[in-house]
C-alpha cells in the first residue's frame, strides 16, 4: 500500500457518544454483528468459536491484509466506512487474483479504548457492504485494545474446481493484460498530502478502490498463466511476477490514457501521471499473462508483452524512477 501520514480528526466523531470503554468488548460485538448479514457459503456465522463457511471445491484460498491508522489510512483523510471499503477491497482483491471467488471475511480490530463505538460500527458496514459486492460475508474476527488503531482482515475464497492462478506461470510470448484502473488511488493520495480534497474522482480512488474482481476467475476460465493484485505498484508488482516465472516484461507507456483530471493534478502537482499510473499502489488491479491466442474480453486491455530474460522494463527500456511501494522504506 502507497499510502501513509499521521492521523487526523475526520471521522473521530462517527456516531458521537459512547465509547468503546463504556461498553465493552462484548457491547461492541453485539452492535457490530447485528449489523452483518451473510451470504450462502456462510453456514454458521459469528457467535461461537469459530465460523463455518462452505468450501465446495475442497480447497480454500486465503489472504491476510493489515491496515494501521496513520500508516495506511488517515481519519482525516477517511471516514470509518471507507476504511472499511478499502481494507476488504485489499484483501479480496488478493483472492480474486488466484482466479478464486471470494466467500468470507475474517477481521481482527485493535482499537484505543477511547475510540467512538460509532466509528468501530461504520467500519463494519464498509467491510461489509464491499464483501456483498462479490457475496461474501464477513463472518467473524476479534478485537483487543491497543494505543494503535489497527484493522487486519483475513480473506477465504473458492476456487471452484480450477486450478489457481500464480505467479510463477509467465512464458516468453504471453501478452501481458490489465484489468481495473491504475494510477488514480496514487493520484489521489498525492492530492491529499498536498492539503486538497479535489480532483473528486482521485480522490474516491483512494477512498474506495474499485476493483474488477469478477475479472480474476474471468481471467483463469481463459486460461492465464499468471496473474497478481496491483497493490504495490505496477512495476514493483509485475517484478514479482518476472522474478517468479523467470522471465522479462515489457510494458507499453502509450497502453495507459491519462484521465482528463489526472493530467490537471499533474500538471498543477508538478508530478508526472506516469509515475502514478506505473508505480502508484491501492487501485487493486489485475495484472495477468495470457497465450497469444486468447481473445481478451472487454475487461482485460493488453498493456505490454512477455520475452525472454528478466525484469520490468518500459518500452524496452529500464524505468527510470520508482516502481512502487515498499512498507519498510
Amino acid at each position: 500500500m502507497s499510502e501513509h501520514g499521521g492521523a487526523g480528526q475526520h471521522g473521530r466523531n462517527a456516531g458521537s457518544g459512547a465509547r468503546v470503554s463504556g461498553i465493552g468488548e462484548f457491547g461492541l460485538i453485539g452492535k457490530i454483528t447485528a449489523r452483518l448479514s451473510f451470504g450462502p457459503t456462510t453456514l454458521l456465522g459469528p457467535g461461537d468459536d469459530a465460523a463455518v463457511v462452505a468450501a465446495p471445491d475442497g480447497r480454500v484460498a486465503a489472504s491476510t491484509d493489515v491496515l494501521v491508522d496513520g500508516r495506511h489510512f488517515r481519519r482525516d483523510w477517511s471516514s470509518a466506512r471507507d476504511v472499511g471499503h478499502r481494507a476488504a477491497a485489499a484483501n479480496l482483491a488478493d483472492i480474486a487474483a488466484m482466479g478464486a471467488t471470494p466467500t468470507a471475511l475474517l477481521v481482527a480490530l485493535c482499537m484505543p479504548a477511547d475510540l467512538e463505538t460509532g466509528w468501530a460500527e461504520e467500519l463494519a458496514d464498509g467491510l461489509a457492504a464491499e464483501a456483498a459486492t462479490v457475496g461474501a460475508s464477513v463472518v467473524g474476527g476479534d478485537m483487543s485494545a491497543s494505543p494503535t488503531l489497527t484493522v487486519a482482515v483475513t480473506a477465504l475464497g473458492d476456487l471452484e474446481g480450477r486450478p489457481p492462478v500464480l505467479r510463477s506461470g509467465a512464458r516468453p510470448g504471453d501478452v501481458l493484460a490489465l484489468a481495473g484502473r491504475s494510477g488514480y488511488a496514487a493520484a489521489g493520495l498525492t492530492v491529499l498530502t498536498r492539503g486538497f480534497r479535489t480532483p473528486r474522482l482521485l480522490v474516491e480512488a483512494y477512498r474506495r478502490p474499485q476493483v474488477p474482481y469478477q475479472a480474476g476467475p474471468q481471467a483463469a476460465r481463459l486460461g492465464a498463466t499468471s496473474m497478481i493484485d496491483v497493490s504495490d505498484g505496477l512495476l514493483a508488482d509485475l517484478g514479482h511476477v518476472s522474478a517468479a516465472s523467470g522471465v522479462a516484461i515489457d510494458v507499453r507507456r502509450d497502453a495507459f490514457e491519462v484521465p482528463r483530471q489526472m493530467a490537471d493534478a499533474a500538471q498543477a502537482l508538478g508530478v508526472d501521471p506516469y509515475t502514478w499510473i506505473l508505480a502508484g499502489g491501492d487501485d487493486h488491479a489485475l495484472a495477468a499473462t495470457f497465450p497469444p491466442a486468447v481473445v481478451l474480453p472487454p475487461d482485460w486491455r493488453p498493456v505490454g508483452l512477455v520475452t525472454e530474460g528478466a525484469g520490468v522494463t518500459v518500452d524496452g527500456a529500464p524505468h527510470d524512477g520508482p516502481a512502487g511501494w515498499d512498507h519498510f522504506r
